[in-house]
Formats: C-alpha cells, sequence, structure tokens
C-alpha cells in the first residue's frame, strides 16, 4: 500500500495552518530555517518508508522551495511531485496574520504562479492543480484560461474544497479543449465525517482519471478527537486514531493517491501504521451533513 500514499507539505511549508494537533510537532520558533529542516527530515522518512508521491502548492509558503532544494541535495529523480495554483500565501511567515491566502481563478494568476512553479521544480513537475476548484470559479466560464492550461505541456487536475465537491468534480471533468479532456487527475477532500464525493470519485477512477485524497483526517480533527467507534477500532489494532482514518481512505479501491499531512516524522510514522490495517466496517456512518462539516472546518483556527 505504501504505493498509494504521498505526503502533503500543506504543514510544513509556511509556519500557520489550520491542522489539529501540529503545535508540538514544529520547531518551537518556527523560522524558516527549522521549517525547511522539520520539513527535509520527513521527506527522508518517507522517502524511506517507500513514499515517491509528494504534493505541495504556491499558497503553501515556501513548500515548493523547500521541496526544490531537497529534491536537489539528494538526487532522488524517483520521486512524483503534484503542486497547485491559484492560491497565493498573503501571511507574511507569521503567525498572527489576518489572512493567510487569497484565491484567484484568472488567467494572470496562473501565467505568474505557473512561471514560479517552472523555476522550481523545472520539469520534476508531473502535475499541476488548479487549488480548490468549486461550482462558482470564474475558470468554468474563462476559455483563454482554459486554452493557457492546455497549451502548458503538462498534465492538469484539480482540487476541490466544500460542500459541493461532487457537482464540482462532474462539472471540470466534462470541461474540453480541442475535444480533449483537460483535466485527468482530482484531489478532494474525503474521510469518514465528510464521504460525500466519493461515488463521483470512483466514476472518476473508472474513466481514467487519477484520484488523489486530501484530509483524510479531517484536518486532525480524526486523531486529535475521534470519534468512539475510530478510538474503539484504534484500541483493538493497536495503533493511533490516525492510522484507522487513513485505512478507510486506503480502502477505497478508487483511491490512487492517498496524501498524509505529517507536520513531524512520529506523525508521519504513526500515519504510516494505516498500512497495517485492514478494515472490515464501514466508517462512513459517522458522516456530517456536508454544509455542517464545511462550516466548522471554516472555523477551525490557523495556529
Amino acid at each position: 500500500m505504501i504505493d498509494r500514499l504521498g505526503v502533503g507539505l500543506a504543514a510544513l511549508g509556511r509556519p500557520a495552518y489550520i491542522n489539529l494537533g501540529r503545535e508540538g510537532a514544529l520547531p518551537a520558533t518556527r523560522s524558516v530555517g527549522e521549517m525547511r529542516a522539520a520539513c527535509w527530515a520527513v521527506l527522508d522518512a518517507a522517502y524511506a518508508a517507500g513514499i515517491r508521491w509528494v504534493d505541495v502548492a504556491r499558497s503553501y509558503g515556501r513548500a515548493e522551495e523547500f521541496l526544490a532544494g531537497w529534491l536537489t541535495d539528494r538526487g532522488h529523480a524517483d520521486v512524483t511531485v503534484s503542486s497547485k495554483w491559484g492560491y497565493a500565501y498573503v501571511g507574511g511567515w507569521r503567525l498572527d496574520a489576518e489572512v493567510h491566502e487569497v484565491k484567484e481563478h484568472t488567467l494572470a494568476r496562473f501565467t505568474h504562479q505557473f512561471g514560479q512553479t517552472r523555476s522550481l521544480l523545472g520539469d520534476r513537475l508531473a502535475l499541476y492543480q488548479v487549488h480548490s476548484l468549486t461550482p462558482d470559479s470564474p475558470l468554468f466560464d474563462d476559455h483563454e484560461l482554459t486554452a493557457a492550461l492546455a497549451r502548458s505541456g503538462v498534465r492538469l487536475g484539480f482540487s476541490t474544497s466544500g460542500p459541493a465537491q461532487a457537482e464540482t468534480i462532474a462539472r471540470a471533468l466534462d470541461l474540453e479543449v480541442e475535444g480533449r479532456r483537460l483535466f485527468t487527475a482530482v484531489q478532494s477532500t474525503w474521510n469518514p465525517l465528510e464521504p460525500s464525493a466519493g461515488p463521483v470519485l470512483a466514476r472518476a477512477h473508472d474513466a481514467g482519471v487519477h484520484v488523489l485524497v486530501k484530509e483524510a483526517l479531517a484536518n486532525g480533527r480524526l486523531a486529535v478527537d475521534p470519534p468512539p467507534l475510530i478510538a474503539h477500532l484504534a484500541a483493538r489494532h493497536d495503533v493511533g486514531p490516525d492510522a484507522i482514518a487513513l485505512a478507510a481512505a486506503l480502502a477505497q479501491p478508487w483511491a490512487d493517491t492517498v496524501l498524509l499531512g505529517p507536520a513531524g516524522v512520529d506523525q508521519l510514522h504513526s500515519n504510516l501504521a494505516a498500512t497495517t490495517v485492514d478494515l472490515d466496517e464501514d466508517l462512513t456512518t459517522l458522516a456530517q451533513p456536508p454544509p455542517d462539516y464545511w462550516a466548522h472546518r471554516a472555523s477551525l483556527p490557523w495556529t
């Protein structure tokens, strides 16, 4: 199952994020140098475990820069790199910033950020994704933008968020440029609390689209404050609740890559225990109404 895991660097490329349970895992001062070292330590441990997919984004602070430096220093040529454009990081490397990122799905934003990503990652970039596509995104009606995406020369995908993930996925996968499907990968939130995108993700997988699962731990909620069922299964399997939630994602046959989001090496090793768990239980019985789930997610503080 290791070949179905990837590492996302949202929690390691910038000092503040909304993941719960990261405070004790990160360096005390979270300077750029300390965060780089923490990021490289996680990447080293993940690579040693056999993980060969790393996911970053322009809005993840210096995540692309950290990853590019690590790849050059270590000389690894067998790592699949995905990144995302659309959000810009504006937090100024501060924990107390009023705004940490700003979204814009425009041709100007794509052109600018694609150049930034290419300057750092070059030909290592295997997949470039629209960050947090939603049904109201101007991308759907911007033919200049979709044409520019099609001309980029890189494999294209999109990530989704919000209660209308299923609608977004279905609509985006219908986009074509010159008779060819624009997007051949999708990265969506799926976890026992928010499994609503599952059926459309299964159809996407069956159509040959690469499906990546993000936020399998519900931004840390399932690890820090797990529902009784997950806590019970964790005790039975002698693993952490994070491993149970991740095992639930890995149990979905349509999930091609399940992304981990550890803030440190210990969290990574705890996550990796998911590969030892064979779940028979259907954890989607824990599902919340999508509007409730996403309202709670929006209320999480950046720490």
